[in-house]
């Protein structure tokens, strides 16, 4: 008996080791990992055309802090929900075009041509720079900060709508990303975003 409660004590010790010592090993992978990339953003190359003429690649990113944001000009609520606080923070703000841009990218190049979002864009604010292109390179900007999109199912005249990421990204003036304002998300978080972009 005693040999046998020394081997179950023996045992025991062994058992508890290996767990702290799976305690210690899982610490220093959460420590040592590589530092977290944000979600969905890949940064891969994409290239569109803008409204004003010539097009619009992912290095034309880097210069001035900018908010992009995806959405359609058909769009009944979000997007002219969120073009209009964009223009009411950055009146509020005193940023002008040179201290932060404002990108609206089309995900849905069907409709939207550039006369369609000349008009759409310049009744909220004319400085916003408006980018479109085929599907192929609709789908590139897409992947490039991780938005989804897709179009819903047509009425009898062929209206629909286009279900799409809400989210406004925040990209500092070297390229990088710097976060998101979230639709419907507190004015004065929102504000707070922007203005430590545009001051970075």
């Amino acid at each position: 008996m005693a040999t046998s409660s020394a081997a179950v004590g023996r045992f025991r010790i062994i058992l508890w080791t290996l767990v702290v010592l799976a305690a210690v090993g899982a610490t220093a992978l959460f420590l040592l990992r590589p530092p977290a990339q944000p979600v969905g953003v890949t940064g891969t190359p994409f290239t569109m055309q803008t409204i004003a003429g010539g097009t619009f690649t992912r290095d034309d990113l880097k210069g001035t802090p900018s908010l992009v944001f995806f959405g359609y000009t058909f769009c009944p609520d979000v997007c002219p929900t969120t073009l209009a606080d964009l223009v009411a923070y950055e009146k509020q703000l005193g940023l002008t075009p040179d201290k932060l841009r404002t990108i609206f990218v089309t995900v849905d190049p069907h409709r939207d041509t550039p006369k369609a979002l000349t008009d759409y864009l310049g009744s909220f604010d004319p400085h916003f720079i408006g980018l479109y292109g085929d599907d192929a390179a609709t789908t590139e900007a897409k992947a490039s900060f991780g938005v989804y999109s897709e179009n819903g199912t047509p009425d009898a005249n062929g209206n629909y709508v286009v279900n799409h990421t809400a989210d406004v990204f925040l990209i500092g003036r070297n390229g990088e990303y710097e976060g998101t304002i979230s639709f419907g998300e507190d004015k004065d978080a929102a504000m707070a975003k922007i203005k430590r972009l545009a001051s970075g």
